[in-house]
């Protein structure tokens, strides 16, 4: 079975339809913005989203996600569209759905299932260029895949009444069917992901004994959360031409270059953007990938101010940088897209309070951020703004790291004409 073909087949529908939880920690704002990302992540994917549904639940009905009435109502609407030849070809639902879950809701809609985690692992899927990515994607897709497929055949295990190739009584004619299908798919499925877990395991190696004949240099890695400008950014400092687009991972592979500020040589690596809700498996499956930012001596973590909930966005690279165990390390706050940010003006009469909304740029740069002077900074690569001001700093920052790491390392009068 080809994992990828499997996932990439469920997203080649030309209309989506989203569906999400309003609840006690997220409220109709915040599920809209995620609601927003998960259009985007459909776009990504190839999909046109042409409907949302939210709910307000204490939390997710752990049998079918959303309560029986808003089931039904979606379940109309996909009929309503098929009735003006209009067919809907998925439901796309904002968090990661269970086996079960899945199981039941498309009993009842008839179409096309896909939750956030397996939108994420399609797209992973496309962009995946190397061997490397296409090895870890791979594996994070049979990771998924596993426990779902434990569901898949439990009617037939009901239905044979026993408990495999020894089943008791009621058993004769229909012994086991379910559990031996499901047995051999799990034993093909676990081999596969033994295979690749040996793969990515020489490919950790290679990439290891790469990292240590990089030379004495320092590292510098750009962290940040997916569509920040990250790539454009490398773009720059680098003068490379790695892939940047308007669209979620458009950069999955590590990228490095070695970039030079005045005669200062320094490892730059572009890595794949956080997002929020990514899955483990994901993570766990990228750890190669994510080694640059683990061994990274210095992290940009580049931030989109133009975005409206870019502190959130800061929180979850924070906790993913945690998970990682990348927390700690020396970081610069690259607030990118100053030429995109905007406010909305209060009235001069107006004393409602002032929010995050309705503050100019030089406002906001007058908060918390002021508090960590050099350590921030706002630019926007696209329009080429104020890149002078983060040269001289990183260019600093990465002395100073130097001269710490390579004490006896006369840098400053070495030619360095090797590439990375």
């Amino acid at each position: 079975m080809a994992m990828k073909e499997f996932i990439i087949s469920e997203v080649q529908a030309e209309t989506a339809v989203l569906v999400g939880l309003i609840t006690k920690t997220q409220d109709e704002r915040r599920t809209n913005e995620y609601l927003d990302e998960l259009a985007f992540l459909a776009e990504t994917a190839g999909a046109e989203v042409v409907r949302r549904f939210t709910q307000k639940l204490d939390q997710a009905n752990s049998v079918t996600y959303v309560g029986k009435g808003k089931l039904e109502e979606i379940k109309e609407y996909i009929k309503g569209e098929e009735e003006a030849e209009r067919e809907v070809g998925m439901v796309i639902f904002d968090d990661e759905l269970s086996a079960k879950q899945i199981r039941n809701i498309e009993a009842e809609l008839k179409i096309k299932i896909l939750d956030r985690t397996s939108l994420i692992l399609d797209i992973f899927a496309m962009r995946a260029q190397t061997a490397n990515a296409k090895t870890q994607v791979e594996l994070a897709q049979y990771k998924y895949m596993l426990p779902r497929l434990q569901r898949l055949w439990t009617h037939l295990e009901r239905q044979g009444g026993g408990s495999g190739a020894g089943g008791g009584k009621g058993s004769v004619g229909l012994r086991g069917p379910g559990e031996t299908q499901l047995e051999m798919d799990r034993r093909i499925i676990l081999n596969r992901m033994s295979l690749l877990k040996e793969r990515l395991a020489e490919i950790d190696k290679q990439k290891s004994t790469q990292r240590k004949n990089r030379g004495r240099m320092i590292r510098v890695a750009l962290v940040g959360y997916t569509n920040v400008g990250k790539s454009t950014l490398m773009n720059l400092l680098a003068k490379s031409e790695v892939f940047a687009e308007n669209k979620l991972f458009a950069t999955l592979d590590t990228t490095v270059r070695k970039v030079i500020i005045e005669n200062l040589p320094f490892l730059l690596s572009d890595t794949v953007g956080f997002i929020r809700k990514l899955p483990t498996d994901l993570v766990d499956s990228f750890k190669s990938t994510l080694d640059e930012v683990r061994e990274a001596d210095l992290l940009l973590h580049i931030v989109d101010i133009s975005h409206p909930d870019f502190e959130e966005q800061i929180e979850v690279v924070n906790k993913t940088l945690a998970d990682i165990g990348a927390a700690g390390k020396p970081m610069i706050l690259v607030f990118n897209k100053i030429d995109a940010y905007t406010y909305i003006e209060k009235a001069a009469d107006d004393l409602t309070p002032r929010t995050k909304e309705n503050l100019t740029l030089e406002e906001l740069m007058k908060t918390w951020m002021a508090k960590m002077e050099d350590n921030c900074l706002f630019i926007s690569a696209r329009e080429k703004i104020n890149m002078e001001e983060l040269k001289s700093v990183v260019y600093q920052r990465v002395k100073e790291l130097h001269v710490q790491k390579y004490p006896y390392n006369d840098f400053l009068y070495q030619t360095y004409e090797e590439e990375v």
